[in-house]
């Protein structure tokens, strides 16, 4: 019969297929971190543990460390601490089981809402089976292992923002989502800007301008609230704890990426280091937010979110390697509906670099002390995700747009 649709029904048993090969495909890695010795298990879940503890037995936040060897202080926002206390109310094997599900939950949004397009065309059987094998691709990406090393809540942070922008019709009043993970850890705090641009500037819309007052107005919120919860421990923080820069670790290390981060390793006195970092802060922002702004007022609201997510790390005093979990966001919007051969190569070959341990390549190279070629090759390796992440803006402002415009006019 003419003009007869015929679709192709998914039994329910595919998605318990896929959750098994996704659990099977990641269980090597939840296995060797769970299964590390006790001081080096999820020493960043200890963290926000111990903060939820000294909440519920009405000790100073941002008095105490974890236990040796990792002597970690509390660094993130007082609501954090206050939200941490029901991980302080389960017993410490139970909370690593609990997060470590919550990062493979959050990374699933990630994935769900990053390759939206793309999943959108593997209908019938094929969805379950693309979707996993998405989620264990993104799994194996470094910034996604160190959040399941360290148990991490930079994932949690990428869902969040994620689902906020690229929701059609949220339950929540858009822009909550960001307040929140803007008050969690103030990085995503990016979003308030890409927002206030899209939503005040030429072409504004009023959508946006709302999102950027409920996102505001939400950070503010949740800021203010620990002042009559646990004021003390909120004074703290503002004015104290936060100007502290060598709090969140040695901001010299390779671990972090961040543009900062890459001009401390190159040792140069603190004030030319201080006014490069500014100039470059400049300079990236433009266009990463102009980028974005462009990407968001034309219909990508994908692509302006990865691209906003690398100005968290990039502008960031201190970003680590696990901060790169914006990574997911980026290879959804490089692959986009799938179609373009041309983009799921590239796509492929980000995957790859950020799934190698690339910038230890570098300190290796660095401590073979081979003239010329360890403190020159050795210094730009090891600055490799950092390097990468400048590359990514281009990538997603400049080649990209080129890149939709060429593959409409092929024939």
């Amino acid at each position: 019969m003419t003009g007869e649709v015929t679709t192709t029904k998914r039994p329910p048993w595919m998605w318990l297929l896929a959750l098994l090969l996704v659990a099977v495909a990641v269980a090597p890695l939840v296995f060797q971190w769970l299964g590390n010795v006790d001081d080096q298990r999820l020493v960043d879940l200890d963290v926000y543990r111990t903060g939820g503890e000294a909440i519920l037995e009405g000790r100073p936040v941002y008095d105490f460390l974890t236990p040796a060897p990792q002597l970690l202080p509390f660094t993130y926002p007082p609501i954090a601490a206050l939200l941490a206390t029901p991980l302080a109310a389960m017993s410490w094997p139970v909370a690593q089981w609990v997060w470590t599900i919550l990062i493979f939950v959050t990374l699933a949004v990630g994935v769900g809402f990053g390759f939206r397009a793309a999943l959108n065309r593997a209908s019938g059987l094929w969805l379950p089976m693309a979707f996993a094998f998405l989620m264990v691709a993104c799994t194996y990406l470094m910034p996604i292992r160190d959040q399941v090393r360290f148990g991490q809540v930079d994932i949690l942070l990428v869902a969040l923002c994620l689902a906020d922008c690229v929701v059609r019709r949220p339950v929540w009043p858009r822009g909550m989502l960001i307040g929140l993970a803007t008050a969690l850890k103030l990085t995503p705090g990016v979003f308030l800007i890409y927002f206030l641009i899209a939503g005040f500037g030429p072409g504004a819309k009023e959508e946006h301008r709302k999102t950027f007052f409920m996102a505001a107005f939400t950070t503010a919120l949740l800021t203010l609230l620990p002042f009559l919860v646990i004021p003390d421990d909120a004074v703290e923080f503002w004015f104290h704890a936060l100007l502290d820069p060598e709090r969140l670790g040695a901001n010299a290390a390779t671990t972090n990426q961040s543009m900062r981060g890459m001009l401390i390793r190159l040792y140069m006195p603190d004030w030319l280091t201080s006014l490069l970092w500014l100039a470059l802060v400049a300079v990236v922002a433009w266009y990463g937010f102009r980028y974005a702004r462009r990407a968001l007022l034309e219909g990508h609201p994908v692509t302006g979110v990865a691209l906003v997510g690398l100005m968290a790390v990039l502008l960031s005093p201190v970003a680590w390697i696990h901060h790169l979990a914006w990574v997911v966001v980026v290879l959804g919007a490089l692959v986009g509906d799938g179609r373009d051969p041309v983009r799921i190569r590239v796509a492929a070959g980000v995957w790859l670099y950020y799934v190698l341990p690339i910038p230890w390549w570098g300190v290796t190279i660095k401590a073979a002390e081979i003239p010329v070629l360890s403190p020159v090759l050795g210094k730009i390796v090891q600055n490799g995700f950092g390097l990468g992440a400048l590359v990514l803006v281009w990538l997603l402002g400049v080649w990209l747009p080129r890149r939709r415009e060429s593959f409409r006019a092929l024939p």
